[in-house]
């Protein structure tokens, strides 16, 4: 009897514990996404005031007819005002950049609630109104953080995706600036260069391969950035077994857009046509041995401190499976060469497309 008392003592207590933890995951949930919604709100309450003011300061600025350097007094003046009489938030620089979020987004609803005000002061000093835009759209649909946008904005990402394949036209800019990086195809989502500056490596010396990568994992947070959406970390020296020997590939990630298993292969030196053999034999495997019926085709990319496109295209030419070499780099990218760079591309398509 005492038994059966102390059994439905525990078993009620369980049913207790059960509902407990059900009205507490529950709130939780509901308090999360309450939060989130709020949060959201603030927000764009906060962009659209700021557009209120940056619109009172402009039309202000044209009714009186003000110059330049007039208006640089207004602001400073200004500032002293507001910030006296609301407190904080209305220094100079962000009165200067109110105005210009004003005369950049003429239309409010297509920038408030969308990203942060912080954000947006990353965005508005670039210039070109195409790489803005897709600086923009890639921030929504990654979700990068300012300190991320700050990053990819710094080291041309925009530019250099457009000169990765080495076929930049003003379809492919337009199709950046409208929609952001999108993963139809593998070769989308190469850099030219990759940049790992945030290995340390400021004197550029030559790192050995083991030490590479050992710096990469390290800061596998900053990598996974710079390789793109939909990456996951899968492990380092993946040990596959083909007849009596082993092998081992550097880095295997997972794209979950792509929905493919990425093999990267780091090599210190300059391309050769040896690597795309290697690499397309751990394709082979990893299409064979560990591919699931729901998984795509495997990627290789060849990771090296220089490629030869000419040497490049014939070692990699005739390969059935998807094998890519790219180039790295330890230092932030002169943006002014990169921009060149891609206008020569887009005027020599353009005098191609006139005959």
């Amino acid at each position: 009897m005492n038994v059966r008392k102390n059994y439905l003592k525990t078993s009620n207590t369980n049913q207790n514990n059960n509902a407990l933890i059900d009205i507490v995951v529950k709130v939780k949930d509901l308090m999360t996404k309450s939060r989130s919604i709020a949060a959201r709100d603030i927000n764009e309450k906060i962009i659209r005031t700021y557009w209120e003011i940056g619109k009172i300061i402009v039309e202000k600025e044209q009714d009186g007819k003000i110059k330049s350097q007039y208006g640089q007094k207004l602001l400073i003046e200004l500032s002293k005002e507001l910030s006296n009489h609301i407190g904080r938030g209305f220094s100079r620089s962000n009165l200067a950049n109110m105005r210009l979020f004003y005369l950049t987004y003429p239309i409010v609803q297509s920038a408030a609630g969308q990203l942060t005000w912080t954000h947006y002061c990353e965005l508005l000093p670039i210039k070109d109104k195409d790489a803005r835009s897709f600086y923009e759209q890639e921030s929504i649909n990654s979700n990068w953080s300012v300190r991320e946008l700050k990053r990819q904005i710094e080291t041309s990402l925009f530019e250099r995706l457009l000169l990765s394949d080495g076929k930049a036209n003003k379809d492919k800019v337009l199709a950046l600036s409208r929609k952001g990086i999108e993963l139809n195809k593998p070769e989308e989502m190469l850099r030219a260069p990759f940049v790992l500056e945030f290995l340390g490596n400021r004197e550029n010396k030559p790192i050995l391969e083991k030490e590479l990568e050992y710096r990469l994992i390290r800061h596998i947070e900053d990598f996974l950035l710079e390789l793109g959406r939909g990456f996951m970390f899968v492990g380092s020296q993946k040990r596959i077994n083909i007849g009596k020997n082993n092998y081992y590939i550097d880095m295997v990630f997972y794209n979950k857009i792509l929905k493919s298993y990425v093999l990267i292969d780091l090599k210190r030196g300059e391309m050769k046509a040896e690597y795309a053999g290697q690499m397309n034999q751990y394709l082979n495997y990893y299409q064979t041995e560990v591919n699931d019926k729901s998984d795509n085709a495997p990627i290789g990319i060849i990771l090296c401190k220089g490629v030869d496109n000419i040497e490049a295209e014939y070692a990699l030419g005739g390969i059935s499976n998807q094998v890519f070499a790219s180039s790295y780099i330890y230092y932030i990218p002169d943006k002014q060469t990169l921009v060149d760079e891609l206008n020569n591309a887009l005027k020599q398509e353009k005098d191609i497309t006139n005959g």
